[in-house]
């Protein structure tokens, strides 16, 4: 009778707007975005089992579709990807289309290698623990024009230029309106430091709907910019003497409507309970990065002195510091922090899901956190890093790979199926692109991202 119900709600908001084809979406193990579309009048058919997808899906890199060996997966299998109907939203940029977000089942039960399952289960890990988590992902992206057989930004302006907000103000206002009408709430606009670099900060939420809407954020942005005849991207570094494209997680731990992120009394303004969550944190940051930071691309954006945690530490409004703690002037205390260690090359399930399995792993175990650093550790001597318990965290996918195959806590959390499929994912294009240049790089990579 539910299903019923739900399906004349469904069936009517599709009618209403006109619609044609819902598209049902999945994000695989090398973080591209992928669907099936649905025409409206064969719903019926597939509104509560989905649709049909390989299982070898899970094994693809982001180099070519095709299954990766040790992955275990092949082109036998077949697994539902069914709709999460409260997911559906119409696509203001393709009139006629909307979008659901898609769960993959095997016989009728969750798949284990499906990742949105993955963060379902770290939520339910995270309540059985008195905890839920709150989060957004902050995105930089460049705006690109294409000159010939050549990609060049779309202008030559500086952080925060105003020159800039008028150069983009027709394409930003119609990425911005579009966001807004898929209920997704945006903040903030500035351009960022490189050029052609832009950030639109959008609200935060619960962290499943939170994945969800960075998957909606990047396919909206892209659209908009094609529409705008740019090309809109994601990729972590595009230019090498330009700053790179990071994706930030913020987050803040609550408990039935209460934020439990703040004590005014203790250290630093943080709770008994932050501090062990960040402290986990920190301490499966170099195995996490092989989901936060996945591609080979990401490690040429993560530098010292670029203000992308290149260093396993913390501290208060340091954004050096791989987690960086924001003093919230407007409280008077922290109100969440944010995780700088990450790109939009990562899978945003995978990513978030990792972060709060981390995080809980903290709680569990009391970790204590260190001190917070108020200095550019770039600037420390070794000795004096060292003192302070400060590590220069992985510079490749390589050695990140080598940490998470060696975190049991991490591949615990992930479950044997889906851990073994995105390690071989990521170890192909490890290998394949290790000795690339950049410019090799961005010629398969950029419209990927």
């Amino acid at each position: 009778m539910a299903e019923n119900i739900l399906f004349k709600k469904v069936k009517k908001t599709l009618k209403e707007a006109d619609a044609s084809f819902v598209r049902i979406l999945w994000c695989d193990n090398a973080n591209i975005i992928r669907g099936k579309a649905v025409h409206v009048e064969m719903l019926p058919h597939y509104f509560e089992h989905g649709v049909g997808i390989s299982a070898g899906q899970q094994g693809v890199p982001v180099m070519y579709d095709a299954v990766v060996p040790k992955t275990g997966l092949g082109p036998v299998g077949e697994v539902s990807l069914v709709p999460d109907w409260s997911s559906l939203t119409a696509l203001p940029y393709s009139p006629g289309h909307f979008r659901v977000m898609g769960n993959m089942r095997l016989n009728n039960e969750a798949w284990g290698l499906c990742p949105r399952h993955f963060l379902i289960r770290m939520i339910e890990a995270a309540k059985s623990q008195g905890l839920e988590v709150q989060a957004a992902f902050e995105n930089e992206f460049y705006l690109l024009q294409q000159l010939g057989d050549r990609i060049i930004p779309a202008d030559s302006t500086v952080f925060a230029s105003t020159q800039a907000m008028d150069i983009h103000r027709e394409v930003i206002d119609d990425m911005a309106e579009a966001l807004i009408s898929q209920g997704i709430p945006v903040e903030q606009y500035y351009p960022e430091s490189g050029p052609g670099q832009q950030e639109i900060s959008i609200r935060y939420t619960e962290a499943l709907r939170a994945a969800d809407w960075q998957i909606a954020y990047r396919e909206t942005v892209r659209a908009i910019a094609r529409r705008h005849n740019l090309k809109a991207s994601f990729l972590p570094k595009i230019f090498p003497e330009s700053a790179g494209s990071g994706c930030h997680i913020h987050l803040s731990l609550w408990w039935r409507g209460q934020n439990l992120l703040p004590d005014a009394q203790g250290v630093n303004g943080l709770s008994d309970m932050a501090r062990a969550f960040i402290a986990g944190i920190l301490e499966h940051l170099p195995a996490l990065m092989a989901l936060t930071t996945p591609c080979v691309n990401s490690y040429r954006r993560i530098r010292p002195h670029s203000w992308s945690g290149a260093f396993r530490c913390w501290g208060l409004d340091n954004r050096e510091a791989a987690v960086r703690v924001p003093s919230a002037a407007a409280f008077g205390i922290p109100t969440h922090f944010e995780l700088k260690t990450v790109d939009a090359s990562a899978n945003p399930y995978l990513a978030l899901g990792a972060a709060i399995a981390a995080g809980l792993d903290g709680v569990r175990q009391n970790l204590e956190l260190g001190q917070s650093v108020d200095v550019d550790p770039g600037h420390l001597s070794p000795d004096d890093r060292k003192l302070q318990k400060i590590d220069p965290l992985p510079t490749n996918l390589g050695k990140a790979i080598a940490h998470l195959k060696q975190d049991n806590v991490l591949l615990d959390a992930l479950n044997p199926q889906l851990s073994t499929a995105f390690l071989a994912v990521r170890q192909a294009e490890w290998e394949a692109m290790k000795d690339w240049d950049l410019e090799q790089e961005v010629k398969v990579l950029l419209e990927r991202y």
